[in-house]
């Protein structure tokens, strides 16, 4: 079964990250720069939080305050759910399910890893799947091959 870790390497180093002082907007520019949906907000270099574009549009929309008014810290997700890099996919799967969430910190110990998401999962499951295609012969009835 394949671990957190073995994801985690094969991912590229995560710099979409900001200090929870940053304006919202600047947030919003930045996940667009980037091509990403969730910024990870570290303050010293620890782990504070993440803000996604989800917590934006439910939560921060709504507030009668422009956006280039607001910090990231008002707004970030502080409680996501924490697991190690010897995790398995099945597992994180679970407490993603389980705490109806999208994205998960992996930390070893107190060091901060990085955040595997929900499309991180589902790109690897992909991935497994057409490798195990691949590996073996199609079987069944000849109009579904």
């Amino acid at each position: 079964m394949e671990r957190i870790a073995d994801v985690l390497a094969r991912k590229f180093p995560q710099f979409n990250t900001v200090v929870p002082e940053c304006l919202v907007s600047d947030a919003l520019y930045q996940m667009c720069c980037e091509n990403v949906d969730f910024l990870i907000v570290l303050e010293n270099d620890k782990f504070q939080g993440i803000i996604t574009d989800h917590d934006i549009a439910a939560k921060i929309l709504f507030e009668d305050r422009p956006l280039n008014k607001i910090q990231v810290k008002e707004f970030m997700s502080r409680t996501l759910p924490v697991t190690t890099s010897e995790t398995s996919l099945r597992h994180c799967m679970q407490l993603m399910e389980r705490y109806n969430v999208r994205h998960l910190a992996i930390f070893d110990r107190f060091d901060f890893k990085g955040v595997i998401s929900s499309d991180d999962l589902m790109h690897q499951q992909a991935m497994a799947k057409q490798a195990g295609e691949e590996s073996y012969e199609r079987q069944g009835y000849p109009w579904n091959l």
